[in-house]
């Protein structure tokens, strides 16, 4: 093999590996103008909606089929974000369609249901403390994702500004 198929091969295999991890940059996103103290990674222009609940604040934050982060804010019912987090796992464990712990963090965790012998989803849950308000942090409650695009999601609202 001459030395150009050589550099050519290496070239087009650095094209390809590019092409392939080439992915829209997710921008940080400040929720403060929809009352929460909080930044989080989202892709551009993504949809925001707010509801006011009786009790918390829902903020849904979605972009395309492969994009839907949901956060909950109510007044804290603990001090202790590991005890909120390990609430929020058990609700998940005993959902009957739940399958198995993906990752299981300090504040997060990431789960994969299997709603049928063909179809699995995956989410998460993480949890932050400010003031005296609770964020729960998840994967919105209509779609179905893929484990890597929920990995994406919740490593987004993990960002924390500098």
């Amino acid at each position: 093999i001459d030395m150009r198929s050589t550099i050519a091969f290496y070239i087009i295999a650095l094209l390809t590996f590019w092409s392939c991890t080439t992915e829209p940059e997710w921008k940080p996103l400040n929720l403060l103008e929809y009352g929460m103290p909080i930044t989080v990674l989202a892709p551009d222009s993504a949809d925001v909606k707010k509801m006011n609940l009786v009790l918390q604040e829902d903020i849904s934050i979605r972009k395309g089929d492969d994009y839907y982060v949901q956060i909950f804010g109510a007044t804290a019912t603990t001090r202790d974000a590991v005890e909120l987090k390990e609430s929020l796992k058990e609700e998940v464990l005993n959902n009957p369609f739940f399958s198995e712990m993906v990752e299981d963090g300090d504040y997060g965790f990431i789960y994969k249901d299997q709603i049928d012998s063909v179809h699995s989803t995956y989410g998460f849950r993480y949890v932050r403390l400010i003031g005296d308000k609770e964020y729960v942090f998840q994967t919105g409650l209509i779609g179905s994702f893929s484990e890597e695009e929920v990995r994406k999601m919740y490593e987004a609202v993990q960002y924390r500004e500098e």
